[in-house]
């Protein structure tokens, strides 16, 4: 399958991703938005995504834009450091995909590329541009030095003192500065499993040897919780003392109390006990991705500027809409998926209140939700699939006859179905990669994996996959 936009910016085989192809996207995200004082580029740890950023370098160069190279650095310190430049920004990354992929993401100077400009950059795909006098490049390696002290300044030296934490390292680009951030915040930082090679973590859908490591680190190093992020660290993985993966909406929940957050925009496969909350005015639902949150956060501020509006998705990436307040400081609004803030606020939260993180998430409404992946799964199989299951109502109810009657069906992004019992079965293909995602969710962990794993069975036959 060709590179092609999906929910994350510009993904496909990094074979695909040929020079001529990188040079392509950009003189046409170039030539279609706004890019202010010049470009700010970044990238993650995997293999070629140091080939990419040269490629993504000479073709600005090319264009005659002046050109920031801020090395390996987070997807949200890339992105700050651009918009505080009044600059444009790529980010070279194929997030937590397999390292046989990669993609790219674009920032205009007012962040992350809107639906609208994603069109009109492919509408440029092709368009000769007049020639112009090379670009000037300039080494940035200190782009995330920003990003570090806005976490020092908002949370404080003494924020996490008492804490021990582990930190998976694995191959997150973020590994060395969230451990200086912890470890600033005075926590004592465990550092584990550093990995030269890349990994491709997704903390949306933690594989059971994972979460069996993650318990094992809890019980043998005395930890209070266990922190990651996927591999440009734009989503958050947390676990509790006992080394319970905290689910990524949940995360949400917390740093959304935390901030005083009023408005919250989150897509339908988030957890619905948002709605059984007083704590917010409005939680307008979204399709998954984040391009979709960031227009419902606009929309939201356009009603009301004053609005102490957020978003984040099930997968944790949160958006801070808002100048809010943290326990020591400012904390500045942030218009990209970040996965330090959700890390850090309910850590916080939880110290300051005397308990641990499990306590946090038992004082919510009890709704837990599940996710996994059906990966190599091709796409046009995927939406054949679900085509069938959303135009014929007999052939949904037949797969649906081991689970339960459907009561409610919701088409906003693939097809969230609720059950007689109240459990609710998300079905839906990835908008990144030849992935099927699936989302439970129901009363308790156990039943609402159980209904996953009885899911991914029903699915994997349906599409042929044993």
């Amino acid at each position: 399958m060709p590179p092609k936009f999906g929910t994350s910016g510009l993904r496909g085989r990094v074979v695909d991703l040929t020079p001529g192809l990188i040079g392509a996207h950009v003189a046409a995200f170039l030539a279609a938005c706004p890019t202010g004082t010049g470009l700010f580029v970044g990238r993650d740890l995997r293999p070629s995504s140091g080939r990419i950023a040269a490629d993504v370098i000479a073709a600005a160069r090319a264009a005659g834009l002046a050109v920031s190279d801020c090395g390996a650095l987070p997807t949200p310190a890339l992105a700050m450091a651009a918009m505080a430049s009044g600059a444009a920004a790529v980010m070279v990354t194929g997030s937590h995909i397999p390292a046989d992929r990669n993609g790219l993401k674009f920032y205009t100077p007012s962040g992350e590329i809107t639906k609208a400009e994603e069109a009109a950059i492919m509408a440029a795909l092709g368009r000769t541009a007049p020639p112009q006098p090379e670009g000037r490049l300039t080494p940035a390696p200190a782009a995330a030095e920003a990003y570090v002290a806005r976490y020092l300044t908002a949370f404080g030296a003494t924020a996490l003192s008492g804490l021990r934490l582990g930190l998976y390292e694995h191959s997150s680009v973020a590994r060395d500065l969230l451990h200086d951030i912890l470890h600033a915040l005075g926590a004592t930082v465990v550092r584990l499993a550093r990995s030269d090679s890349f990994i491709p973590v997704d903390t949306e859908a933690v594989d059971p040897a994972t979460r069996a490591q993650l318990a094992a680190w809890c019980r043998a190093h005395d930890l209070a919780a266990v922190l990651s992020t996927d591999g440009d660290a734009d989503r958050p993985m947390l676990t509790d003392a006992t080394g319970q993966v905290i689910a990524g909406d949940l995360l949400g929940v917390l740093t959304a109390r935390a901030l005083g957050a009023r408005v919250i925009c989150t897509p339908v496969s988030s957890n619905s006990l948002l709605e059984q909350l007083p704590d917010f005015d409005a939680i307008p639902r979204t399709k998954i991705g984040s391009p979709f949150v960031i227009a419902a956060m606009a929309a939201a501020r356009a009603q009301d500027p004053a609005a102490k509006v957020v978003g984040f998705e099930a997968n944790g990436g949160f958006l801070l809409g808002f100048d809010a307040a943290g326990p020591a400081g400012p904390l500045p609004a942030l218009h990209t998926r970040d996965a330090v803030l959700p890390l850090l606020a309910p850590l916080v939260a939880a110290r300051r209140a005397g308990q641990g993180l499990a306590a946090l998430v038992a004082a919510l409404p009890a709704r837990v939700t599940a996710s996994d992946r059906l990966t190599e799964t091709p796409t046009e199989a995927s939406a054949a699939f679900l085509a069938r299951l959303s135009q014929d109502g007999a052939a949904r109810a037949a797969f649906l006859a081991r689970f339960g009657t459907e009561t409610a069906l919701d088409r906003t992004d693939g097809l969230r179905m609720v059950l007689q019992d109240g459990r609710v079965l998300h079905l839906r293909p990835s908008g990144n990669a030849p992935e099927f995602r699936l989302y439970t969710e129901a009363a308790t962990a156990a039943a609402a994996q159980d209904l996953l794993r009885d899911a991914m069975e029903a699915v994997a036959a349906a599409l042929g996959r044993k």
